[in-house]
């Protein structure tokens, strides 16, 4: 336990962001998984149109700070070359 009234404050700040942060992971997570499912069914157009809502949601998480960019870029660059190879 926290001696001080700073220190409370700043444990009860650290289980806010933590929780923001999971919510905001498990979004990205999802997402992804979603995507590469689709790819794995063999549907183009789904698979498509998932990548863009994983996009999106990947790249808010960045602006929030939940997610360092070179990690988004990694994720976002790993869908991409199964769609690519979807569509050969």
């Amino acid at each position: 336990m926290p001696n001080k009234k700073s220190a409370e404050k700043r444990v009860l700040i650290a289980e806010r962001n933590r929780l923001y942060n999971k919510v905001w992971t498990s979004k990205c997570k999802t997402a992804v998984k979603n995507v590469l499912e689709a790819v794995a069914s063999g549907n183009k157009d789904e698979a498509f149109t998932k990548f863009n809502a994983a996009q999106s949601v990947i790249d808010k998480a960045v602006v929030k700070g939940v997610m360092h960019k070179n990690t988004a870029s990694r994720r976002k660059e790993l869908m991409s070359r199964r769609l690519k190879a979807l569509s050969v």
